[in-house]
């Protein structure tokens, strides 16, 4: 039952090509940076992995976290519902460059479609975005005079979510905003794993407290002090430094 992970290269060791994985956060708040970045370290190490779906709320902000994801041409496609932030330089170019594919997804629908794969429903229907291009060939009934437009459920190979607090079992409690779609997320995918800025015993954690179960959690690495997005990219960060 212990989750503990002794690092966060074992952490991401299980992710293959072609995986879809999402990665929790809403701009830099609850990102995993860490995480995604030890994820790049094995890419520029093995070459592996590549070609990954990622599921994000936005693309990316300057040249850490998730924009250092796509610039190191990991991603094939991003599904998100913001990919124009801050600084999207680096989602831009690649777009236009037409080496990534994005699916646009309004941002409730974004995170009730990961709510639905986590709650096994496959299909769900939202007034939000008929009649526009993005219900283009989707399914369109009508419910008491109002049309409705068909979304169906997202889900993952791997989740990689940021949490305040954890314990062995997987346990997991959030810090103000950095909640946002981490909990969501970890119902979604088949494989949760967890960077946490602190460790504790079972019991640490007030079970009142406690946002995501150890049930839907398969790793937990603990990363103290984690870096910041927005405080990376103040300071002009780059990563892997070699990219500078």
């Amino acid at each position: 039952m212990d989750k503990t992970l002794p690092d966060l290269a074992t952490a991401v060791a299980g992710i293959d090509d072609g995986m879809t994985v999402m990665i929790g956060g809403f701009g830099g708040s609850g990102a995993p940076i860490e995480l995604i970045h030890a994820l790049i370290d094995r890419f520029v190490a093995t070459g592996h992995p590549r070609d990954l779906t990622v599921v994000n709320n936005n693309a990316g902000n300057g040249h850490v976290g998730l924009a250092a994801l796509i610039e190191a041409g990991m991603v094939r496609k991003l599904i998100c519902s913001f990919p124009r932030s801050a600084d999207p330089v680096v989602f831009t170019e690649a777009y236009r460059a037409g080496t990534i594919e994005l699916e646009l997804v309004p941002q409730g629908t974004l995170a009730e479609r990961i709510r639905a794969g986590g709650a096994g429903i496959p299909a769900f229907y939202t007034p939000t975005s008929f009649g526009t291009d993005l219900a283009q060939g989707k399914p369109v009934a009508e419910f008491e005079g109002r049309s409705y437009v068909q979304e169906r459920w997202l889900k993952a190979d791997v989740a990689l979510v940021k949490a305040h607090l954890g314990d062995r079992l997987g346990n997991l409690s959030y810090r103000m905003a950095g909640r946002n779609f981490n909990p969501l997320m970890c119902m979604a995918a088949a494989r949760t794993i967890v960077q946490v800025s602190q460790l504790v015993e079972p019991g640490g954690i007030d079970p009142e407290a406690v946002v995501t179960p150890g049930i839907f959690v398969q790793g937990v690495v603990e990363v103290p002090n984690p870096a910041q997005e927005e405080d990376l990219n103040r300071a002009g960060a780059v990563y892997p430094e070699a990219a500078a």
